[in-house]
């Protein structure tokens, strides 16, 4: 009997740290900016970069269900640096001969680089795709279900800004 519970409890304790593991792997392998410049060196890939707060209850039910969708992690594994860039962190950044600070003017301040990536619309959550330069492709401000995070990687990761606007991508 009691080989039995322990042979259960055992394997209850492998199928709930297998199952920890697989999801796991699921998830978006989100960096640092400086971890993506320096991985951007040896392998270049475009750029997305998720701009949130804190406090930003979108920026957090995004994280909880739009990437956490499977087809969004696989896509933007192998197709981008997936950078989550906290727009009111205090770290200094060093970029392009640039020195990134945070700035404390406004209601809350915000990191300078946060506030050229977005051209000064401080909204959250939102988003920037970057070419394999490091030159903007898009921004894309507000909540995103899945299908809307999927057309801007495609859309990005296909070239199509190329060859026509994101606006008129969209429609």
């Amino acid at each position: 009997m009691r080989f039995t519970i322990v042979l259960i409890l055992c394997l209850s304790q492998y199928l709930v740290f297998g199952q920890e593991s697989k999801v796991a792997a699921k998830q978006i392998n989100w960096m640092s900016w400086q971890e993506a410049v320096e991985a951007s060196k040896e392998n270049p890939k475009k750029v997305y970069i998720d701009m949130y707060t804190d406090w930003c209850g979108w920026c957090k039910k995004m994280d909880q269900t739009t990437f956490q969708d499977q087809e969004v992690v696989d896509y933007m594994n192998e197709h981008f640096y997936a950078i989550k860039f906290d727009a009111e962190q205090k770290d200094t950044i060093i970029f392009n001969d640039h020195t990134f600070v945070y700035s404390g003017e406004g209601r809350r301040g915000a990191h300078q680089l946060a506030s050229a990536l977005l051209n000064g619309r401080l909204g959250y959550p939102s988003f920037v795709a970057l070419d394999e330069d490091w030159a903007r492709i898009l921004i894309s401000p507000g909540y995103k279900k899945p299908e809307g995070v999927l057309q801007e990687l495609i859309f990005a990761k296909e070239e199509m800004y190329k060859t026509i606007s994101w606006e008129n991508y969209k429609q």
